[in-house]
C-alpha cells in the first residue's frame, strides 16, 4: 500500500512502545511491499515537537532513523497549492463546486497541507485523529487508527 504518514505516527513509532509494535505487526508498514512518504510539513511538526518537549538524543536519533526510512514529498508544487485551497474552503462549507454534509470546520493549517499532498499525489493518509475524517472519499484515501485499540 502506498501511506503518506500523518506525525503523530511518527512520534508513535520513536517511542519504541508496545502500540508501535502493535501497530507494526498489524499493519507491517515497513515491509518493502509498502511505500511510504511524509509531508515535508511534518518534518517541521516533528522539529518543533523535539524542541518545546526537550526531547532527547536517543529519542532524536529513533526519530532520524523512523524519517530516514521515508520518501519526503515536498508541498511546492502548484497542484498541492491549489488542492490546499480547495481543502480549506470545502472544509469550511464554502467551496462552490462542491458541498460536503458536514458542519463546517477549521482544519489545522498543517493538517490542510498534509491532507493536500496525500490527495495529489494518492497516497493513503494513515493517521491516530479524526481531523481528516470529512475529507475521507471526497479528497482522501484515509484510514484511521484507533490508538485505544492497542492500549492494553
Amino acid at each position: 500500500m502506498d501511506y503518506l504518514l500523518d506525525t503523530n505516527l511518527i512520534i508513535i513509532y520513536s517511542r519504541e512502545s508496545r502500540i508501535a509494535k502493535k501497530i507494526e505487526d498489524d499493519y507491517d508498514l515497513f515491509d518493502d511491499k509498502n511505500s511510504l512518504a511524509i509531508s515535508v510539513v511534518t518534518l517541521g511538526e516533528i522539529d518543533a515537537f523535539i524542541k518545546k518537549l526537550g526531547i532527547g538524543d536517543k529519542r532524536k536519533r529513533r526519530i532520524e532513523e523512523v524519517v530516514s526510512r521515508l520518501a519526503k514529498v515536498s508541498i511546492t508544487t502548484k497542484e498541492i497549492i491549489d488542492r490546499y485551497g480547495d481543502i480549506d474552503a470545502y472544509s469550511q462549507g464554502k467551496l462552490m463546486q462542491r458541498k460536503g454534509n458536514f458542519s463546517a470546520r477549521n482544519m489545522g493549517k498543517n493538517d490542510i497541507w498534509i491532507a493536500a499532498t496525500a490527495s495529489v499525489y494518492d497516497l493513503t493518509l494513515l493517521t491516530t485523529d479524526k481531523d481528516f475524517d470529512h475529507l475521507k472519499g471526497e479528497y482522501l484515501k484515509l484510514e484511521y487508527l484507533d490508538i485505544e485499540k492497542y492500549k492494553d
